[in-house]
């Protein structure tokens, strides 16, 4: 259902609603609600353009709010009517927060609802829009940004005929490896991460370490109410994968303290800086499903957790180095993060689901004719790059750009020509 056009400089975006249910394989059952944003270029309304369907990273995070033609946008509207989907609990789809599951009731209830929160839904939901938009018979591209590139190959290995072609950026999956493998090869990365950061910024190593030895000491409460640990500060290094990620901590690092009437003790300033970086709260999904979006027919049993082990390095030991963790996520953030308690044991029995269906069917993904065109980021945090290869090998009609020049955000730092290439790659012109 169309709502609403606005028009602001250089873009006309059209709201849609569509009304889907929660689990396709009872269509008559709950019903939810999806939103999606219609983008095109002022004058090219009525034009009979190619549909591209962006896919958002995450999972659990809504897609862009474009304010102006720029980035990949620019690019794609040259030819493209874009579609920005919320993915289903996010944004103004049906959302998925606490507050909307403590009316599920019991924690099985809720855990049961929020398996339907995975990528196999999401492209589920993209094939019921497809055939609402341009009937059953019609195909449109599709862009997938990191965890997005997910959802771009599990609809190549599920719904394959939808497709003209396929565009992802840091974001080809393992087809068939255990999640432990994944975190493995993540926590190595992310060692890497850490020695180019204190290169940078050496000064920052005993910062760290009298942030981690105050917060060892005192009880320290971040505005939000939850409380900020040397662990949870350890998670700064989700930043590390991006290309402008060690400013931003650096200059936290860098204002951590002032002097109080007792002595030295942590900025206010700085505690309502470190909280605003997160967004588990705001964004439960990543948090309950990060780890099973690469689960199939296996249970991930906080599978960050129990490989963390094998890092030492990650110890929080006074007599050895601070190290920052990455994009893992732990079961004792249901206890430190204030709005996520609730949601403790609902995680707790996700991670222990063993029979998650399988998202890549080998066998038709070992058939596939869509033309796609993958950018694999060598030095990639998130997505390890030497599992991408592996997939890009597997997958025929596959042409994988494996570059250096950019980290896990080149979309959103340099769309315009990434998207460009990719195009291009696809077309046989690069």
């Amino acid at each position: 259902m169309k709502i609403v056009t606005h028009r602001i400089p250089g873009l006309v975006l059209t709201d849609h609603e569509f009304t889907v249910p929660l689990d396709y394989a009872r269509p008559d059952g709950e019903q939810i609600t999806l939103f999606a944003r219609e983008v095109v270029a002022p004058g090219k309304e009525d034009a009979a353009l190619p549909w591209l369907v962006f896919f958002q990273g995450g999972p659990g995070f809504p897609s862009p709010r474009p304010e102006g033609r720029t980035g990949w946008l620019k690019r794609a509207l040259q030819e493209y009517r874009v579609l920005l989907l919320d993915d289903r609990g996010t944004g103004r789809s049906t959302p998925l927060t606490h507050q909307t599951l403590a009316w599920r009731g019991a924690p099985q209830a809720q855990a049961e609802y929020v398996a339907h929160f995975r990528a196999d839904a999401i492209v589920a939901d993209a094939e019921f829009i497809r055939r609402e938009l341009l009937g059953p018979e019609g195909k449109w591209s599709i862009l997938g940004q990191s965890f997005g590139g997910f959802c771009a190959v599990h609809y190549l290995s599920a719904a394959p005929g939808g497709l003209r072609e396929a565009f992802i950026t840091g974001g080809l999956p393992p087809l068939d490896r255990p999640v432990d493998d994944v975190y493995r090869a993540t926590y190595r990365r992310l060692l890497s991460k850490n020695r180019r950061y204190f290169e940078r910024y050496p000064d920052d190593a005993a910062r760290a370490r009298e942030v981690v030895d105050y917060l060892a000491a005192h009880d320290v409460r971040l505005p939000g109410g939850g409380q900020l640990t040397p662990r949870r500060f350890q998670q700064l290094g989700i930043a590390f994968g991006m290309s402008d990620g060690f400013e931003p901590i650096h200059t936290l690092l860098e204002g951590a303290f002032v002097q109080g009437p007792a002595g030295r003790e942590l900025n206010y300033t700085f505690l309502r800086a470190f909280e605003n970086r997160f967004s588990f709260e705001t964004n439960p999904i990543y948090v309950l499903l990060h780890e099973p979006e690469f689960c199939q027919g296996e249970a991930s049993r906080w599978s960050a957790e129990r490989v963390r082990g094998q890092f030492p390095e990650f110890d929080l030991a006074p007599d050895q180095p601070v190290r920052f963790t990455g994009e893992m996520v732990y079961p004792w953030m249901a206890e430190e993060y204030e709005a996520l308690r609730p949601l403790r044991e609902c995680a707790e029995i996700l991670a222990e689901v063993a029979d998650w269906p399988r998202l890549y069917d080998l066998d038709v993904l070992a058939a596939n004719t869509v033309p796609v065109a993958a950018a694999v980021y060598l030095d990639d945090m998130y997505v390890e790059s030497a599992y991408s290869q592996e997939t890009a090998a597997f997958i025929p009609g596959v042409r994988a750009w494996i570059t250096n020049e950019y980290e896990h955000n080149a979309l959103r730092a340099d769309g315009e020509r990434v998207l460009d290439r990719l195009v291009g790659m696809v077309r046989g012109e690069v």
